[in-house]
């Protein structure tokens, strides 16, 4: 989650939480672990009746009758859950054509792999560019930042990863040609490291995300991507209190030696990709997406529409997506795959696979006296739902 503003967004007591209106809408158990998260704070989920169910649910998971599959049960303890700790880290801070692009870190791989991609596109002049010349250096510098990506990055403590610098960015950017290559990129050398494997394509999958971009009168902007991973998570509820656990552990990369495989207290890596843009510290922009891999390139296809081709964020979030992950293909929305832009990459070595749709964004946009207009999907997963509403 990336915020910026004067106040604490969140108070020890979320006071909307006790209200019976709002818990008459949602379950009897989830209103019950609701309630508890409004009298206790974190604390609820970290000791309690509501962390002992958490502990009870994982090591003997509940089956429904009938049930054929092996369901395993986990290992967790009250003192696993005691010792959790959010940590709160800087945000990812790169420049970009004068606005400052304000990402999460890692180990979500969003806001370093966004940061990269966009350090590449600096040298070009993307505003006097075609839009099939912009969308392809978009898909080969996606290309080669999801190189770095997927070598690099993990658990900050654990790993290194990638630096920002200009220099490296400008020398990954030489590799962009006219054509697309026809094998993936390589990563980078830009920590000294070469040991350990590489991975190639990472395949974009559905999931249970959900992205909010909310701002208030205060000044106060939230950008928040949350996740339980795959759709229904681990497929478990928690009896009795109405919340699914999630399956956060296919996060990580079984590859022993990569930064991101699994370790006792390792954090795993994601897409998530919360981001706020700045422009001489007032607020331009906000946005984010769900759609597993795709949030990156999602988030970074609206990002030049909306600060390279002059499209509101209405437009940026409308415009049929094309996404790479280092593959020899991208993948791409119906609605892509007919436009004219299609075409001409095809001309340029580029090949498509068809994916039904492609992330499901949010955002506000801020005028320069910061007048906020909320966007949201018009089609994408049904349409989503932005409004802006008057002080109370």
């Amino acid at each position: 989650m990336l915020h910026t503003g004067r106040r604490p967004l969140v108070g020890p007591r979320c006071r909307w939480l006790r209200c019976s209106r709002w818990c008459s809408a949602i379950s009897a158990d989830l209103a019950r672990t609701m309630m508890s998260i409004a009298q206790q704070g974190p604390q609820a989920m970290a000791a309690g009746p509501v962390a002992e169910a958490i502990v009870r649910t994982v090591k003997h998971p509940p089956l429904v009758p009938g049930i054929v599959r092996t369901v395993r049960a986990g290992a967790i303890t009250m003192a696993d859950l005691a010792a959790y700790e959010a940590i709160e880290r800087p945000p990812v801070v790169s420049d970009y054509r004068g606005y400052t692009i304000v990402g999460m870190p890692s180990p979500s791989s969003g806001g370093l792999t966004i940061a990269l991609a966009l350090n590449q596109l600096e040298r070009f002049d993307l505003g006097a560019s075609s839009r099939e010349e912009v969308l392809h250096r978009y898909l080969e510098s996606t290309r080669l930042a999801w190189a770095d990506r997927s070598r690099f990055i993990g658990d900050p403590a654990y790993s290194g990863v990638p630096v920002l610098s200009q220099d490296y960015a400008d020398a990954r950017s030489a590799l962009i040609t006219g054509a697309a290559p026809k094998e993936p990129r390589q990563p980078g050398d830009p920590l000294a490291r070469r040991e350990g494997a590489i991975r190639g394509l990472d395949e974009p999958r559905a999931g249970s995300t959900t992205h909010l971009t909310v701002a208030d009168t205060d000044g106060n902007i939230v950008a928040y991507t949350f996740t339980i991973e795959q759709t229904g998570g681990s497929g478990i509820v928690v009896p009795g209190y109405g919340f699914l656990l999630n399956n956060e552990l296919t996060d990580f990369d079984p590859t022993p030696s990569h930064p991101n495989a699994p370790a006792p207290g390792k954090r795993p890596g994601s897409s998530m990709s919360p981001t706020i843009v700045l422009r001489d510290g007032e607020p331009v922009l906000a946005l984010g997406t769900p759609g597993g891999a795709t949030i990156i390139t999602t988030v970074l296809q609206i990002l030049i529409g909306a600060l390279d081709l002059g499209d509101n964020l209405a437009e940026a979030i409308a415009a049929p997506r094309v996404a790479n992950f280092n593959g020899t293909s991208s993948v791409a929305e119906p609605a892509f795959l007919t436009t004219p832009e299609a075409a001409a990459l095809r001309a340029r070595g580029h090949a498509f696979e068809e994916s039904d749709e492609i992330g499901a964004a949010t955002g506000i946009t801020f005028s320069p006296d910061g007048a906020p207009t909320a966007v949201a999907e018009p089609e994408r997963r049904g349409g989503g739902a932005a409004a802006v509403t008057p002080p109370l």
